[in-house]
């Protein structure tokens, strides 16, 4: 039955991957409102869902520090020096306009790494769902509006480097498959509760970083925004309500 739901909600995490790379083009400055509810979500998601579950179910430590909050940092800087390692920033990809056709394989890469992360969260709803029922949904919540962020950029980096559209919308499909796969994966393999607990951390740490270096500065570029800032703050404060009303 949870495995039914959790790909379930992976397909939600597809289709949602897929209109956001579609409306990339067509949306314009109207998508800073929606990354900036979805960062508000994802945070608010960290805070209230991922953080005190990792705590809860892992009993490891480091040095006398929580095992979970340890892979959190580590979950951090993961995306940090794979951004770095790449030369790419999601959130300042027009910086490179005037050179973009020189660097085709830096686009292709970046969408591979994107891909490489939506498979994660895919994992992530699996992982969540045998942690309990509440918090694979908090999770799928949670991916559901990164990816859609995350469909924003798989298509419109390969094509700000170069690369044609129709590549561009195969990045994209993959992008999209990717979190379904994780699903999959995540729930037939079975993970001991404290694995389970230091993944969560780390998957906290990579959320975390997402939204706070990613889709937050991108939600904020340009001219200031109050509905925007509005936004994410509303989208954390929902799922703090969900957080209790699950609690």
């Amino acid at each position: 039955m949870l495995i039914g739901v959790a790909i379930l909600l992976s397909l939600i995490s597809f289709c949602s991957t897929l209109v956001g790379g579609l409306v990339a083009v067509r949306i314009g400055d109207r998508k800073r409102i929606v990354l900036g509810l979805a960062a508000g979500v994802m945070l608010g998601v960290v805070a209230f869902d991922l953080l005190p579950d990792a705590l809860a179910e892992s009993s490891y430590t480091v040095a006398g520090v929580p095992g979970a909050l340890v892979a959190g940092v580590v979950g951090f800087f993961t995306v940090h020096i794979i951004e770095q390692a790449t030369a790419i920033h999601v959130g300042h990809e027009n910086e490179f306009g005037s050179h973009a056709h020189d660097f085709q394989s830096v686009g292709i890469l970046a969408a591979c790494g994107l891909i490489f992360h939506s498979m994660l969260d895919g994992l992530s709803i699996g992982v969540g769902f045998q942690t309990g029922t509440a918090l694979g949904i908090s999770v799928a919540i949670a991916v559901i509006c990164h990816d859609f962020a995350d469909g924003f950029n798989a298509f419109t980096i390969p094509t700000l480097y170069g690369n044609a559209h129709r590549r561009a919308l195969v990045l994209l499909w993959l992008d999209a498959l990717a979190p379904v796969v994780g699903a999959v994966i995540g729930t037939l393999i079975h993970v001991p509760a404290d694995l389970a607990g230091l993944y969560l951390g780390y998957f906290a740490g990579f959320l975390l970083y997402l939204a706070t270096g990613d889709i937050l500065p991108e939600a904020h570029a340009g001219k200031p925004s109050r509905l925007v800032l509005v936004c994410t703050v509303a989208g954390a404060a929902f799922m703090f309500v969900v957080a209790a009303l699950n609690h």
